[in-house]
């Protein structure tokens, strides 16, 4: 593995040169072939970790160590990976899911002109710091490809920067994200503190052997949260993420399901040892998702906007995930992180297509009858739908019934949340559904038309992924020892202290009640929107369609006095302060400097008299300490 493992990350580098470089030079089936397949190469060797890893309980993490970022004395951090089950997982979805979007890139950018090489140049550069994120083998390494992504994420929501709200839209997420970034700064300096040391073994190592307090764990396991509250958008800073969609649809899939909004799950699953010790923060974290989730849920219910839609609903499902964390079913959420990138991944390049072939138009208002126009994208994004709403026996069903149980064993009014925004999930996607391809087409002038083999092969593959890939976390319920997932990932993931037993009939019951309550979630989504729209928005309807005027309260509180108080220290520091300090400066050595020459008259007496008091003051300084 050591032979190959470098060029997992190095390949999608090496991709983001080629494409950067010489974007004015190479043609565009060129770009998109050096774009994608350095990518595909990057998953092929993914296969080849995943299939050799160690796993299952008892397995060792495999280090490889390259050189010392920091090789001081007082401390050394090694740029090095570990490889581990876990890892091994992400690699498999981040280059896996990553490849079929820049395949459907080269067919959905086609319109792109100049910006078509810095597009896959950016995408590659994604790539390779989420690599980073999930490769390294410490919290350093770990912070580079965090900030990394950071930085994509900020090029690519506003990569259309002639759009003055896009580019709002990238400052946004970048600030946003920022507050969380400095959560993940503090916390690996207490972390170093506390352990002397940033790598993961060591620190997870010395938790059963240093007396480290209690106050300390829950210090740093706040602020680690606070870090992943910001990069997966939980409440407060999850509004960022809806503004995002202001990128291309494939860097809104890409954002979305395979890399940026995952990286919070991944860290506090990487850190679970860490976590289990602080049962406080569990608690703050379960409360923060479920919060998240039902509020953006209810937003999702009211928008028209096809990619908002998606939005609100990928911030719903990683609050489902947080909320599972917090009960500390650490698998279900992983679980969960791969059954939703199959599928989220499926309905946003399905968006994309419908984008598409509507002419640019994401208005769901304006759609309607597309089934008969875009047969391969309708069928696609409706298995789509039923994944995401959990019907059995797609991949969503499994994943999500899995999370809803460790709610219901953890905390019942958590559960109760967490099944109401399961229900709420199956009618606003079966409501974008008939809103899009049900009903007569609303736009007559739209000469909707299906798109390309390069962006409907992704779907096929992703729909395929959608349906099989929950049979990986077979819960004991249909088969005893079926849970693969769980077994393999037993080596990093350690036992939750919270374990609880429930009977099969329970179990049962609740499915039972949930796959009902999502029926008639989607009958009551078929008699609403089965070719209609909604009406004018009042009371709570309005609420929810303007998004709980979250934006709007922000804006009040923090962005209006902090622009009020920087216009205050414009006017009275910069301008009559500064400003008035430096030009000063200049008037004060114009000032001197007049009077000064005066001195220089030309009389050669009058200098060496000057000459001659020097001496004399400079003898008496050195003699005698004078002056």
């Amino acid at each position: 593995m050591e032979k190959y493992i470098w060029l997992i990350p190095l390949l999608p580098l090496l991709g983001f040169f080629i494409n950067g470089l010489g974007r004015n030079n190479l043609s565009k089936p060129v770009i998109s072939i050096v774009g994608s397949g350095v990518v595909l190469a990057s998953f092929i060797l993914s296969v080849m970790v995943f299939m050799s890893v160690p796993s299952g309980e008892g397995a060792e993490p495999m280090i490889f160590h390259g050189f010392n970022i920091i090789d001081l004395k007082s401390i050394q951090i090694p740029f090095s990976f570990q490889i581990d089950a876990l890892t091994s997982l992400f690699l498999l979805i981040i280059t896996g899911i990553g490849f079929l979007i820049h395949l459907y890139s080269s067919a959905y950018m086609q319109e792109e002109g100049e910006g078509f090489g810095k597009f896959f140049a950016y995408l590659n550069l994604f790539i390779f710091f989420m690599l980073i994120l999930v490769m390294g083998s410490n919290f350093f390494m770990m912070f580079i490809g965090w900030e990394g992504v950071g930085l994509c994420s900020f090029l690519l929501i506003g990569f259309w920067f002639k759009n003055r709200d896009y580019v709002g839209a990238a400052k946004k997420a970048f600030i946003m994200n920022r507050i969380g970034d400095v959560g993940f700064l503090l916390a690996m300096f207490w972390i170093y503190r506390e352990f002397g040391t940033l790598q993961y073994t060591e620190v997870f190592g010395l938790l059963s052997t240093t007396n480290v307090s209690t106050y300390a764990i829950g210090g740093i396991t706040l602020l680690l949260f606070l870090a992943a509250t910001g990069k997966s958008a939980q409440v407060p800073l999850f509004t960022w993420l809806p503004d995002a969609m202001a990128g291309p649809t494939p860097v809104s899939a890409l954002i979305h399901a395979a890399t940026m909004v995952t990286a919070g799950i991944f860290l506090i699953t990487r850190c679970n040892e860490l976590f289990e010790l602080a049962p406080y923060t569990r608690d703050i974290i379960a409360w923060v998702g479920i919060i998240t989730s039902l509020i953006t849920a209810t937003i999702a219910m009211r928008q028209n906007d096809i990619k908002k839609v998606l939005a609100y609903s990928t911030v719903s499902q990683l609050g489902l995930m947080f909320a599972s964390l917090g009960m500390g079913a650490y698998v279900a959420a992983v679980f969960h992180v791969m059954t939703h990138a199959f599928f989220k991944a499926l309905l946003f390049l399905g968006a994309g297509s419908v984008i598409h072939g509507m002419h640019h138009e994401q208005d769901m208002t304006k759609m309607g009858g597309l089934k008969k126009y875009m047969p391969t994208t309708h069928i696609t994004m409706l298995i789509g739908c039923i994944a995401i709403a959990g019907i059995p026996p797609l991949s969503g069903f499994f994943s999500k019934d899995e999370m809803l149980l460790s709610m219901f064993l953890g905390n019942k009014a958590i559960y109760a949340i967490g099944f109401i925004v399961s229900v709420l999930t199956s009618f606003y996607m079966f409501r974008l559904y008939f809103m899009t391809f049900s009903g007569k087409l609303r736009n007559e002038e739209a000469h909707p038309h299906e798109s390309p083999a390069a962006m409907t092969i992704p779907l096929i593959i992703l729909v395929v992924l959608s349906i099989l890939g929950g049979f990986l976390g077979i819960p004991e319920l249909f088969m005893k020892n079926a849970h693969k997932l769980k077994e393999f990932l037993s080596g990093v993931v350690k036992p939750s202290s919270d374990v609880h037993h429930i009977s099969h009939t329970t179990e049962y019951i609740l499915i039972g009640a949930l796959l009902v309550c999502v029926a008639i979630a989607i009958t009551l989504a078929k008699k609403m929107y089965d070719g209609k729209v909604d009406g004018e928005a009042t009371g709570l309807a309005k609420f929810f369609e303007e998004k709980w005027y979250v934006d709007e309260v922000y804006q009040s509180l923090i962005v209006s006095p902090l622009i009020g108080l920087g216009n205050i220290f414009k006017k009275y520091v910069e301008k009559s302060g500064i400003v008035q300090a430096v030009a000063g400066t200049g008037t004060l050595s114009y000032y001197l400097s007049k009077n000064i020459k005066t001195v220089q008259t030309g009389n050669i007496g009058m200098y060496i008299l000057l000459m001659i008091i020097g001496i004399v003051a400079g003898l008496g300084i050195f003699f005698f300490g004078m002056l």
